[in-house]
């Protein structure tokens, strides 16, 4: 076996499942265990694991048989050990507690696998003492300093079928489609599928759209016999109006003024708000479909099984160097690392001259903020 700096770690995944994480699990665990002899603890439920202290060693056998399987075979939690934690008893002592189980167990390292805000956790415990490094999990492909997470392609091609498949229920019936996408502050999963499924508005949180805009096009489409079309809405889309609000609110909030809340225990969602407006701007039948967890689920698509295991085999050569409290990421075609510090606290929006945006408009796809041709 190789030397190795690194001699035990231990092994989580936080936040929400995607496609992958059993494949980056395989990648961490075999690589540490056949080629360094790191011992491997696995981490159940994410942070409240670690809390709870929820671990058991992992064997080869562990890592047989998990390459193509969806979810995590660690299980997955939203805890965030450094959270207000109103009601919470143990809130205050959850940092302790995490140090306590990391330093009964010996372990030289975690090993970190989710998104913005498990990145961000794992930043914040490497400032009490305890050795991170990070593997950027998310089907919003929203984590800062990596081109690319695992997870992201399995749901664009989710995604993708579902808008394919909606095309001709849309097409038999003339009717509007509104296909609603995850994407709560970026909106990468609905461009890119979008853009992929032929969808002829396309409406993300990085663009503030106006419903007269949107109505315009679908008429100006049905003026040119086109009778159907499909609207594509990230979940954290919003109008130029609601955009206006925000930032007043947000701005307020800076200068310590107190901002009333708006009721929203039964607002609709994104794609049902967009519907309304548009069958009420256009009074075309209009339906919406919310593919919610379905983008989460299932077996990785090849790409991201590839994806899985490169970050997790980096992880590992990290670990074996003593390099932590660092994130395996992919940039450029080449996958290296960043200090985790780089990424905590941060989000990659989609940028609004990015190139599939610039390509989208050339082939008449409305945004909401301008028609086609304008």
């Amino acid at each position: 076996m190789s030397a190795s700096v690194t001699k035990c770690i231990g092994i989580l995944t936080a936040g929400g499942d995607c496609p992958g994480l059993n494949a980056a699990i395989r990648g961490i665990g075999k690589a540490a265990l056949g080629t360094y002899g790191i011992q491997v603890v696995g981490i159940a439920s994410g942070y409240q694991g670690l809390i709870n202290n929820q671990t058991r060693l992992l064997t080869s056998d562990d890592f047989s048989g998990i390459l193509t399987a969806g979810g995590t075979i660690l299980g997955s939690s939203r805890e965030k050990p450094f959270g207000k934690g109103d009601g919470d008893a143990l809130a205050d002592e959850k940092p302790q507690l995490i140090l306590d189980t990391y330093r009964k167990l010996h372990m030289d390292c975690l090993v970190c696998l989710g998104g913005n805000g498990t990145q961000t956790t794992a930043y914040k415990l490497t400032e009490l003492g305890i050795n991170c490094i990070g593997l950027p999990k998310t089907i919003d492909n929203d984590l800062a300093e990596t081109d690319v997470s695992f997870g992201f392609h399995s749901a664009v091609d989710i995604a993708t079928e579902a808008i394919d498949r909606l095309h001709t229920t849309a097409h038999s019936h003339n009717r509007i489609m509104v296909v609603e996408i995850m994407g709560h502050k970026a909106g990468w999963l609905a461009l890119y599928s979008g853009v992929a499924g032929g969808g002829d508005v396309i409406l993300i949180p990085e663009i503030a759209y106006d419903p007269e805009v949107i109505a315009e096009h679908l008429i100006n489409r049905a003026r040119r016999g086109k009778q159907f079309s499909i609207v594509v809405v990230a979940e954290g889309a919003k109008s130029v109006e609601e955009a206006k609000r925000r930032e007043a609110e947000k701005k307020a909030r800076k200068k310590g003024k107190a901002v009333k809340e708006q009721a929203n225990g039964a607002a609709p969602s994104a794609g049902y708000k967009v519907a309304k407006e548009i069958e009420e701007l256009t009074k075309m039948e209009t339906r919406v479909t919310v593919l919610g967890y379905l983008q989460r689920g299932g077996i990785p698509s090849p790409f991201d099984r590839l994806m899985a295991t490169r970050f997790g085999t980096e992880a590992v050569h990290l670990l074996a160097k003593g390099r932590y409290n660092r994130m395996v990421c992919f940039q450029e075609g080449e996958i290296t690392s960043v200090p985790l510090k780089k990424v905590a606290g941060r989000t990659k929006h989609v940028p609004q001259d990015h190139e599939l945006i610039r390509c989208a408009r050339l082939v008449e796809t409305c945004f909401g903020d301008q028609c086609p041709g304008e």
